[in-house]
């Protein structure tokens, strides 16, 4: 999300970072960049203009042209005005009722991933929040609709009203108040009916239900990819709807941004999550400083942490944390970190988190960099008998045939996965006779003992109060990335990935 916005913002600020001192003349070309910026990435028409005005006016004066960084105050001021246009500080969370049940009624246009986001929310709420949730479908009209909240609600582990055949809508919610109440759950999820576009039938209906249930929530379902379409849509339904809240689909796939620009602006609505994939588990919670950060290229590494927190398997992290203090590190350790990775969204996903990264997106992409790599190299591993993982010196010429044959490779690329992993075993070898020193910091991280470390990961300049800004290393970039440098790497620590591991780099 935001790549288009963001590019173009990075490639202002890199032109400002090579001037000493600003004037006027700059600071104002800088702003009608970022104007442009903004409207290309289909920002409402008025949000762009009060944003640009509240940065003029902060910009003016000395405290810009004479500061010491110039092009670094500029940076704060844009993200400042992000901040502010996404919604500032204002609490995003969900509001649970202290007397259960919670209500939260769902409402949307068809189309917009409403009965998808709901299953999404109940997974978030019964994994997360460590409630008991009940779902129930009030789409009498869409077929299978209600089936297919059922499937749903069975696949994320929560309990789904029966369906009963020829109930109204309004019917539906009066059945699953009186259920929610009489079993003890602690948070009803309503799931109403949408339309391909808005009319009164419908809104009528989403009336009646929202009278009869009380919601604590009323969350407006729609689809970033539309655009403005998206915020006319959360005007109309706040119209006849309380709405108290925005969850925006499809954020993955929407490379301008417009829609979580312009809805907090123009509704005046708090965005409480982001779609973030086709995955059930793929619902981010909405925060204004970490998306501004984002946007201007500098990664989230909170949700990074909180991803690792929540993807990565404690006991096999300890398991292996042991093993590494041993110096051991054999072809199913390998593997084990490769599915780390995949677990915490791929490559594709981490590198969006990261620091940095954006400036050389493009480099990255033409070297032909994905996850198609590290599946090679998991099908290379699978292709190998237990003792051949356990001991890899066995692996004479015919076996690397066979293996290479077995998982579609050449045997040069077996031979570079060796050599690879010869290289790591080494390094742990190597560092499990300093003391332990080395593989205990690491083994607490592993453990997922030790949050505070990870966060420390969090590096790159950013604008202070960001929840990114951290102190000490920074993320330096995989080493053998094209345009990144060397280093340590980033994702050491994150689903068991070693320091200096890099499966790209050819020797």
């Amino acid at each position: 999300m935001f790549d288009g916005l963001t590019e173009r913002l990075s490639g202002v600020f890199d032109r400002l970072g090579g001037r000493g001192v600003l004037s006027d003349k700059d600071i104002d070309e800088a702003l009608r960049e970022v104007r442009v910026a903004l409207l290309e990435a289909d920002v409402a028409l008025p949000v762009v203009k009060d944003f640009i005005s509240k940065a003029k006016e902060k910009a003016a004066g000395e405290s810009v042209i004479r500061s010491v960084k110039p092009a670094d105050q500029v940076v704060k001021i844009v993200y400042d005005g992000l901040v502010e246009m996404l919604g500032g500080d204002v609490p995003t969370g969900l509001n649970l009722a202290l007397n259960p049940p919670t209500i939260i009624l769902m409402a949307g246009l068809q189309g917009s991933g409403k009965t998808t986001t709901t299953g999404k929310l109940a997974l978030r709420l019964s994994k997360t929040e460590r409630k008991k949730v009940l779902v129930a479908s009030l789409d009498t009209r869409r077929p299978a609709a209600m089936e297919q909240l059922a499937t749903l609600a069975k696949q994320v582990g929560v309990e789904s009203l029966p369906i009963v055949a020829g109930q109204s809508a309004p019917d539906i919610a009066k059945r699953a108040l009186t259920a929610a109440r009489l079993s003890g759950y602690d948070v009803l999820i309503l799931d109403t009916a949408g339309r391909t576009t808005l009319d009164e039938a419908m809104m009528s209906e989403a009336a009646e239900i929202a009278r009869i249930a009380n919601p604590s929530e009323t969350i407006l379902v729609a689809d970033s990819l539309t655009g403005q379409d998206a915020v006319r849509t959360a005007k109309a339904f706040h119209e006849r709807l309380p709405l108290t809240g925005l969850i925006l689909t499809r954020a993955d796939g929407d490379g301008r941004g417009g829609a979580a620009l312009s809805m907090r602006h123009v509704t005046g609505l708090p965005i409480k999550f982001l779609g973030a994939g086709e995955k059930i588990d793929q619902l981010d919670v909405f925060d204004a400083r970490r998306v501004a950060g984002r946007i201007l290229g500098q990664g989230d590494v909170v949700a990074l942490v909180e991803k690792a927190a929540a993807d990565l398997d404690a006991a096999e992290a300890e398991r292996m944390a042991r093993k590494l203090a041993k110096g051991k590190f054999d072809l199913d350790d390998l593997s084990s970190q490769l599915s780390q990775m995949q677990k915490m969204g791929g490559m594709e996903g981490i590198m969006g988190l990261l620091p940095g990264v954006q400036k050389v997106k493009k480099q990255i992409a033409e070297s032909g960099i994905d996850d198609s790599i590290f599946r090679r190299q998991q099908a290379i591993i699978s292709s190998m008998t237990k003792e051949e993982r356990k001991k890899p010196d066995i692996l004479a010429a015919s076996r690397k045939r066979r293996i290479a044959a077995g998982s579609g490779v050449d045997v040069a690329e077996v031979n570079r996965l060796l050599k690879q992993h010869r290289q790591m075993a080494d390094m742990f070898k190597s560092m499990s006779k300093d003391g332990g020193k080395g593989l205990a910091r690491m083994a607490g991280m592993l453990g997922g003992g030790d949050m505070a470390r990870l966060k420390s990961l969090g590096g790159g300049k950013m604008p202070a109060g960001d929840p990114n800004a951290t102190e000490g290393q920074g993320l330096s970039g995989l080493p053998g990335l094209p345009g990144l440098g060397g280093g340590a790497n980033p994702l050491s620590g994150l689903g068991g990935l070693p320091p200096g591991f890099n499966p790209f780099k050819k020797k």
